[in-house]
């Protein structure tokens, strides 16, 4: 794959309601409104896409993200706007597809979902769900969602759901087929699932070395050669946690304090030992996972992420980890349009 073709680049928010490295949460309503301004600029700032990801736990806003996406899909005009994942497990295909196929009236053909599993698992018994249930919640909801967006009318039965007899769904979206990418973490049937499916892939690097993926990522392209897909259906993005400022020094002086409170924070809840500057400047380095420094540092380091990979047609930033203020916030999303987009697609 040519990874000197056009690459989209943008930002995948949480809509986190901290107003920055370790302060007290904010007013949710400020919270919400600063989000909607960061969309705004990244819109006029040439972003291609805005990711809003689903949490269902304290610190995070994005439980209802087609809401917010709405909302952003009314102030914005270019800029494409997805989930950031959809957790589909726990939610029903019908009205997942409906919420967006609605958005994509709203925003006149500029919706996108990446549907997932989710990192965090508040949702199963929030929702009724077993855990044991992980991954057949999954595949089925998967299959039906994909019948809704191909079919009007709509034939299919399964274990977690009544079953449809030629049933119709609505609204229908402009887009002739919406646009569903699988969001992955790690696990190689996954990233073979979304190959057999020939869908694109989203694939969240949040820690590590970006080239161990290089073979999860052959896995897919080549699980979707055998399923019959062309090369350019089976597009790859990455999804990171980076940032970025005027220069590398400004950067990791602005990202690390709130990074490390909050990886250590998460940590506590999975096992992790607690973030320290050498594992944050190991991750920063060529080889790392995070992606955090001045714009051509970023830019490069983009590149050589791709190239890992064997190219990649999208990189978003997720910044929202390190509890970055909302104005230094605003500052990376105009760099990143103006200064990191030209510098990858040169």
């Amino acid at each position: 794959m040519n990874i000197n073709k056009t690459m989209e680049i943008g930002v995948d928010s949480f809509a986190a309601m901290m107003s920055g490295n370790g302060t007290l949460p904010m007013n949710d309503s400020v919270a919400l409104a600063q989000l909607l301004e960061r969309i705004e600029l990244a819109d006029t700032s040439g972003h291609d896409i805005f990711g809003i990801g689903e949490h269902h736990r304290k610190g995070f806003l994005d439980s209802a993200p087609s809401l917010i996406l709405a909302a952003a899909a009314s102030r914005t005009t270019n800029i494409r706007l997805t989930s950031a994942v959809t957790v589909l497990s726990a939610a029903d295909p019908v009205r997942v597809f409906q919420n967006f196929a609605t958005l994509d009236l709203i925003s006149n053909g500029r919706a996108e979902m990446v549907a997932g599993r989710g990192s965090f698992i508040e949702a199963f018994p929030l929702f009724g769900l077993r855990l044991e249930d992980y991954d057949e919640l999954f595949s089925e909801k998967l299959e039906l969602l994909l019948k809704i967006r191909d079919k009007e009318f709509v034939t299919w039965s399964g274990k977690f759901r009544p079953a449809l007899n030629n049933l119709p769904v609505y609204p229908r979206p402009v887009q002739e087929s919406l646009p569903i990418w699988i969001g992955v973490g790690g696990t190689p049937e996954s990233f073979i699932r979304a190959g057999t499916l020939g869908l694109p892939l989203m694939v969240a690097i949040i820690g590590g070395e970006t080239h161990h993926f290089a073979p999860l990522v052959n896995l897919y392209r080549e699980a979707g050669k055998r399923a019959g897909f062309k090369a350019e259906q089976l597009k790859v993005g990455v999804h990171s946690l980076g940032y970025v400022a005027n220069s590398t020094q400004e950067a990791l002086d602005d990202f690390y304090p709130g990074y490390a409170a909050s990886m250590t924070r998460i940590g506590k809840e999975r096992g992790w030992p607690p973030m320290t500057r050498g594992r944050f400047e190991a991750q920063i380095g060529p080889r790392g996972a995070l992606v955090v420094g001045g714009p051509e540092d970023v830019a490069e380091k983009i590149l050589r992420h791709s190239e890992a990979l064997g190219g990649i047609s999208r990189f978003t930033f997720q910044m929202d980890t390190a509890e970055v203020p909302h104005e230094k916030l605003m500052q990376a999303i105009e760099l990143i349009g103006k200064r990191i987009k030209p510098l990858v697609n040169q």
